[in-house]
């Protein structure tokens, strides 16, 4: 834990008691603050008073001794209005904030710390990961979190040499005035979380808070595929051309880091050379990983890995959970857990990696349904449905895929594994890939994808009696 000791001896309000809530309530207990903690939600209150935490209604509370109030990530500042508790802190004056500016706040006065920023709308959790095991390989003190895994002031305090790597959401990054990211990456930008910032122009506006307080020496990493980006990229080059670095999986740069081919070129000198081969990094299929990978390998050479240690790192990686995660095979057939893809445009990057498809989709469909994986269709060997949705998405699909309506996940895993297997086809996969929420019949994507890992342990258990008897 890093203790909060900018408040200590004076009230702090913390609204929101998830995951961050939680962390930044001990956090500044641990350094002398009262704290005043509340969510409006029975169960995350409960989830609080196990963890140890003393409640308070804010609603109620007489705001006039509140020094800041800390808002969790996920309760809304500006857009569509600012929460209640937001009008009452701007009432008395309080500052809101959120953990990251309180971790920005605790690590300035540790000489030597280093933070690594990483935001976007696709891919930044794992590019965060792939970062930090990238360093940890190469024997450095790193500590990941943030968006991804602990909350940043759950991870441990600041010495001098220390590298925080750290996923950002555009919701934290909202928040945040002093943060200050030695290494900045912004993968891409597509329109998401709209209803949370009223425009794409707000969104990527606080997307671009993670360069603001940038300065000579520190590394801004902005990929160039998509056009947002890119024109961040020539608008921030033009004023500052050592510092800002792109990166592609789509073209070849004359300066920067690009990954085509299945290789990636390092080019931060002006001098385009293969530095290390995607093929070997099993964990990093398609080319929106190769993306991650060539933003990785350029913040990571940043910090003063070498080439070697670099692609060393790449290839070692293991990937994350719910992310086009192999999960096991039968005889030829693959199992890909992508669970976490609960839409369309995250589902396409896992479609565009296989070509023998045997899809697994459903749940509560978002906005569009699958509408817009037309260009995939053609890799669909048939698709197996499940959820809420499983009609809507049935009759986007008619006459283009073959469907089969299937009762639960277990059931469609059995159903796909045996259609695979007796297909012929080479390289089948059977891909969890839902493109779809999962609240309909599971508690979280984690669970959804836990559950389908669950049936394929079964499968190859029977695949294995089978081969036995």
């Amino acid at each position: 834990m890093i203790p909060v000791t900018a408040y200590k001896g004076r009230s702090v309000a913390v609204f929101g008691l998830g995951r961050t809530g939680i962390a930044t309530a001990k956090a500044l207990a641990a350094g002398g603050a009262k704290v005043v903690a509340w969510d409006d939600n029975e169960a995350a209150r409960q989830a609080a008073q196990k963890a140890g935490l003393t409640l308070e209604d804010l609603n109620r509370r007489d705001w006039g001794d509140i020094a800041a109030l800390v808002l969790s990530p996920g309760i809304p500042f500006h857009y569509p209005k600012p929460h209640r508790m937001v009008e009452l802190a701007q009432a008395v004056g309080a500052p809101v904030i959120g953990d990251i500016e309180l971790f920005a706040g605790e690590i300035a006065n540790t000489e030597g710390v280093r933070v690594v920023g990483i935001t976007g709308t696709n891919g930044k959790s794992t590019t965060t990961a792939l970062i930090g095991h990238m360093l940890k390989a190469a024997g450095m003190d790193v500590r990941v979190g943030g968006n991804i895994g602990e909350a940043v002031l759950s991870l441990a305090p600041p010495r001098p040499g220390a590298i925080y790597v750290l996923e950002l959401s555009s919701y934290q990054l909202d928040l945040v005035e002093r943060l200050h990211c030695d290494v900045a990456v912004f993968l891409n930008l597509t329109p998401d979380h709209i209803d949370r910032h009223g425009t794409i122009e707000n969104y990527l506006a606080a997307k671009r808070r993670i360069f603001a307080t940038q300065a000579d020496g520190d590394s801004a990493i902005i990929g160039v595929d998509d056009e947002t980006t890119s024109r961040v990229f020539t608008q921030m080059r033009s004023a500052n051309e050592d510092s800002v670095i792109p990166v592609s999986s789509r073209k070849v740069l004359s300066q920067g880091v690009y990954a085509l081919g299945g290789t990636v070129y390092d080019a931060l000198d002006g001098k385009p050379h293969a530095a290390a081969d995607l093929r070997r990094a099993l964990a990093l299929p398609g080319r929106h990983n190769a993306q991650n990978a060539a933003a990785a390998y350029a913040a990571v050479r940043r910090l003063g890995l070498s080439q070697e240690d670099a692609a060393a790192g790449l290839e070692s990686f293991a990937g994350l959970a719910h992310r086009q995660e192999r999960v096991g095979q039968v005889g030829p057939v693959v199992f890909v857990n992508d669970s976490k893809a609960t839409n369309a445009d995250a589902a396409a990057q896992a479609l565009g990696c296989y070509e023998n498809i045997f899809w697994i989709a459903g749940g509560q469909a978002k906005e569009g349904g699958v509408k817009g994986l037309a260009s995939y269709f053609d890799r669909l060997r048939k698709a197996y449905l499940i959820g809420q949705d499983a009609d809507l998405i049935a009759r986007q699909l008619k006459g283009k895929v073959e469907t089969v309506a299937c009762p639960s996940l277990h059931a469609a895993t059995a159903r796909a594994a045996k259609d695979a297997v007796e297909s012929g086809l080479p390289d089948p996969v059977v891909l969890l890939s839902p493109a779809c929420a999962s609240f309909d019949q599971f508690r979280s994507y984690e669970h959804r994808g836990d559950t389908f890992r669950m049936a394929v342990t079964d499968l190859i258990a029977k695949a294995r009696a089978g081969d036995a008897a």
